[in-house]
């Protein structure tokens, strides 16, 4: 318990005790030396938004495509660097690495590398006699190249949890599949990807809680922008703490912490569930 305490206390400190403060001064209209309380007018004014619904709208396809394609990347890769290649510790490195990297700088990086004239992407794409689209600059494209660069980001983590899964099967299955006959794909069908149910829901939860709660790399890359066309709940908030409306944006910090709830915990349930009956 004494080992305990220590990380306890900084939790609670830097954790629980703002969290239920931030309840409080949702309610309030508060600056950094007082407070009034107002009641629920912070929540009326946030969802009267006039561009609300486009930015949930667009979390949520964040989310769904961002935790989508990490699932599957990071099984496929976990597979790949799980069997006997060439330099395979290297290529896990290469795969883990954006993982350790800023998320700004990594924006900052992909701004550059997908502006539509001078960046390297369209160049390269150029050289091939394609006309590169403009990656950050068109609203039907801004949200989508937001979330591949994510992906890009995030996949390292997916992978590591799935090749800590794949390295716990017993060989054995393995073994007694090909004795039956069973080809490399049946083998990875009817053993690999059961066994790989607790694995996958840990990468789903933790992929769509970060999904839904995504602000630095849309920020970096876009601001929001073109126009609204790629902003989500968190940057609307910090547009409105921006604005100096910090009752406002508490609010809305509120509403994106109840609206992750109730989305994971059900999810976690179902996913649990499901892994218990089988």
């Amino acid at each position: 318990m004494w080992f305990y305490l220590p990380a306890a206390i900084i939790y609670g400190v830097l954790f629980v005790v703002p969290t239920f403060a931030s309840f409080y001064f949702s309610l309030t209209r508060w600056t950094i030396f007082d407070s009034e309380f107002i009641g629920f007018d912070n929540f009326v004014t946030f969802f009267s938004e006039p561009f609300l619904f486009d930015s949930l709208v667009n979390t949520m396809i964040f989310a769904v495509i961002t935790s989508g394609a990490k699932v599957v990347l990071g099984l496929l890769f976990a597979v790949f660097l799980s069997s006997q290649i060439i330099a395979r510790g290297w290529l896990r490195s290469v795969v883990f690495f954006p993982v350790l990297v800023s998320a700004v700088g990594i924006g900052v990086t992909f701004s550059v590398l997908m502006d539509p004239f001078d960046g390297l992407i369209n160049q390269a794409l150029g050289w091939f006699g394609v006309d590169g689209p403009g990656w950050l600059t068109d609203p039907d494209l801004a949200l989508i190249s937001v979330a591949m660069v994510d992906v890009w980001r995030g996949v390292g983590i997916a992978t590591l949890i799935y090749i800590a899964g794949v390295v716990a099967i017993p060989q054995e299955y393995f073994e007694a599949a090909k004795v039956d006959g069973a080809n490399a794909t049946k083998s990875f069908w009817h053993i690999t990807l059961p066994l790989m149910r607790p694995a996958t829901t840990t990468v789903i939860i933790l992929s769509l809680i970060g999904g839904l709660r995504s602000f630095d790399l849309i920020w970096t890359m876009t601001r929001g922008g073109p126009g609204f066309s790629s902003d989500v709940l968190a940057s609307v908030v910090y547009k409105q703490y921006q604005a100096g409306f910090y009752g406002l944006s508490t609010a809305g910090n509120v509403v994106l912490f109840l609206l992750v709830a109730a989305i994971i915990i059900p999810l976690f349930w179902f996913l649990n569930r499901k892994e218990v009956d089988q």
